[in-house]
């Protein structure tokens, strides 16, 4: 069946399908020896589909996992400054993956991996408002931080929409929050804390596209159960 040359690409888990089109761009992909260009069509049963030269291998099969992510991992496949990577704690699940959006370096957690790279498409698109649940632990005047954070609609002059904000605890200086947003923007949480008047000392996501951390031991990863995959993959059914 023909489609879309870069869907093909991003089917055989190479990459997702915007930087498929960026290697089309770039002349890397190549159908029965013409280089590809955006928008063109290939059958792979029958079409010989390379990049750099090389065939696309069969479609493997589709991993979903999740992992906790230490602190003091870089969310990138490779890094140019030698900085320890998520990729290397999931390097033995037997397929190569990529991470489903970000965590940054200082920061803990939830984070997906598959080397579905359709649905990763389309589960990284900036209109996916999804909720992602955070525990932040804070200094600071938490009493008034909190409301401000509530109360918060614009980020360094940008409009961002309303977090979901609740106290877990809270002592002297330090408290607890578990926060709630539905946009992911550069180290958002962070921005929103300091804005607040806040430092945060610890943060932690829990929950992302409806599927949930629980007691994973940090470091270690896990295959998604069958019910979590079909979660995750109704979360982009009204995406076109």
């Amino acid at each position: 069946m023909r489609q879309r040359v870069q869907k093909i690409v991003a089917q055989a888990g190479l990459c997702s399908r915007r930087t498929a089109e960026e290697w089309m761009l770039c002349g890397r992909v190549t159908v029965n020896g013409v280089a590809a260009r955006p928008g063109d069509q290939a059958d792979p049963d029958v079409d010989c589909v390379l990049v750099d030269g090389k065939p696309l291998e069969r479609t493997e099969e589709k991993v979903y996992l999740m992992l906790h992510k230490p602190r003091g991992y870089v969310t990138t496949l490779s890094d140019e400054f030698g900085r320890k990577t998520a990729a290397e704690l999931v390097q033995d699940c037997g397929a190569r993956v990529f991470p489903v959006g970000r965590l940054d370096m200082d920061s803990e957690g939830l984070l997906l991996f598959t080397n579905d790279g359709e649905l990763m498409q389309r589960l990284i698109h900036p209109k996916f408002e999804v909720d992602k649940l955070y525990r932040v632990t804070v200094r600071g005047d938490w009493e008034k931080g909190t409301a401000l954070l509530r109360q918060m609609r614009s980020l360094e002059g940008e409009v961002i929409a309303p977090a979901q904000v609740e106290l877990v605890s809270g002592e002297s200086e330090q408290a607890v929050l578990h926060i709630t947003i539905h946009q992911g923007k550069n180290r958002q949480i962070r921005r929103m804390c300091k804005q607040a008047g806040l430092n945060v000392l610890r943060l932690e996501r829990l929950a992302e596209h409806g599927i949930m951390l629980g007691n994973l031991p940090c470091g270690k990863w896990r295959a998604l159960t069958d019910f979590e995959v079909r979660k995750l993959k109704g979360s982009d059914e009204n995406d076109p």
